[in-house]
């Protein structure tokens, strides 16, 4: 009786795992190679020295001359959201194009933050003795809409769970309100820089698939000061993503 069971549940997983193969090797009947779809996700947090947390790096204080240097300024973990539009050819269903466009404010946290100014410095028209100083500033809030015009993409197709992945430039728009005494404002600054992604595809019918992905952006911005009273600022920006969403294919 032991032997008949233990061969019922062998035979049971075996036509289980069977089943999972099936729907995961099989390859949809004709399904459609252009794609609009919707994302959300997080961005990430570093992984020590090889990858580093998402931060504003190389920070200039553009308003003294020469330039003023702050200490990398981490960024806040933060939800992102976005669309995206795409097409596979045909004659070749491994390469496509896609454009999509996403939202995400990581914040500046308040953090421990060293400055340091040359001597000699020129700020608005007048030296500076210059120096460095050690203490805490206030977080800021920051915002980046990213659109990528042209993401390039490769995949493996032959399958109902394809990995793929894409890089092409992306326009980012950032703004970044400063709540730090004496510098209080608001500024704006567009650029061009880099997006990347890898991730794995779905197919649960011809029409609907589900995707998962890392995101990766790299840009930098210039924040010229203003009336409002906002320094200006010169700085890198590199943000990592963890995103998912529904594609739907027609």
């Amino acid at each position: 009786m032991m032997k008949r069971n233990i061969a019922g549940v062998t035979g049971g997983a075996i036509a289980a795992a069977l089943l999972l193969s099936s729907m995961v090797l099989e390859v949809p009947k004709a399904y459609s190679e252009a794609y609009i779809g919707g994302q959300i996700g997080t961005t990430l947090p570093g992984l020590g020295s090889l990858i580093p947390g998402d931060r504003l790096t190389n920070v200039e204080l553009t308003e003294f001359s020469p330039a003023g240097s702050m200490s990398d300024r981490e960024l806040s973990r933060s939800i992102v959201g976005g669309v995206r539009l795409g097409y596979f050819f045909p004659r070749a269903p491994w390469f496509g194009v896609e454009t999509e466009a996403f939202y995400t404010t990581p914040h500046i946290k308040q953090q421990n933050t060293q400055i340091i100014i040359p001597p000699g410095a020129i700020f608005q028209g007048n030296p500076v003795a210059g120096g460095s100083a050690k203490g805490v500033l206030t977080g800021d809030h920051f915002r980046v809409i990213t659109w990528a015009p042209v993401n390039v993409m490769l995949r493996y197709h032959k399958t109902r769970l394809q990995p793929y992945a894409g890089v092409g430039l992306g326009v980012f728009f950032a703004r970044i309100n400063t709540t730090v005494v004496g510098f209080e404002g608001s500024q704006s600054s567009t650029s061009i820089g880099l997006n990347a992604k890898a991730g794995l595809e779905f197919y649960v019918t011809r029409h609907l698939s589900l995707f998962a992905e890392w995101k990766y952006n790299k840009s930098s911005f210039t924040f010229d000061p203003n009336s409002s009273g906002a320094a200006g600022l010169q700085t890198d920006y590199q943000v990592h993503f963890a995103t998912g969403g529904l594609n739907y294919h027609f």
